[in-house]
């Protein structure tokens, strides 16, 4: 999935623009040294948000990988188990980073708002969704998604994923504070 976006405009744009994830050049993307995984398994950078924080690959193989956000604010864990899981994530709740420590109410506020400042949001996810073959009636809830991201952040995941700053200590937990 990662050459498809780069090939698509409305793709980049949504993914880049909306859910704040620039694939575009995985080649520029370099993790802050000593960053890595308490377990010595490999971390691979292949994205990052426009505030500079990395979308990275767990372990070895391909696109089925963990997928885990370091946060340069020194706080990091699993978004999803392989590439297809983060892109519906993200074209499903693109402001997931929000959701930490809210509420179910304040959750379907803060996606109010976020619907609000984009008025065309379901229209470009849509676009964006069919452009890489995915139909968007099959897309999770945005109940489903932030569930998974709970799921994913106090299972067996979080402990294969946790990982080490510069400093050596574990980076605080990206999704400690979701509410179920």
């Amino acid at each position: 999935m990662l050459p498809l976006p780069a090939a698509d405009q409305e793709v980049i744009d949504f993914f880049a623009g909306v859910a704040d994830l620039d694939a575009t050049n995985p080649a520029d993307h370099e993790l802050e040294d000593g960053v890595r995984l308490a377990s010595g398994a490999r971390l691979e950078q292949f994205a990052r948000a426009g505030s500079g924080d990395a979308f990275c690959f767990v372990g070895e193989g391909g696109e089925e990988r963990p997928v885990v956000y370091i946060s340069l604010d020194g706080e990091a864990g699993p978004l999803a188990l392989g590439l297809a899981e983060l892109v519906r994530l993200c074209l499903v709740t693109p402001w997931w980073r929000d959701a930490p420590g809210r509420t179910p109410g304040e959750l379907q506020s803060l996606a109010g708002e976020y619907r609000e400042d984009m008025p065309d949001l379901d229209r470009r996810r849509d676009r964006a969704a069919r452009a890489l073959g995915l139909d968007p009636a099959g897309l999770p809830s945005e109940a489903a998604a932030l569930d998974r991201l709970v799921e994913l952040s106090r299972g067996p995941v979080a402990a294969a994923c946790l990982v080490v700053g510069y400093k050596g200590e574990p980076l605080d937990p990206l999704f400690a504070n979701i509410p179920r």
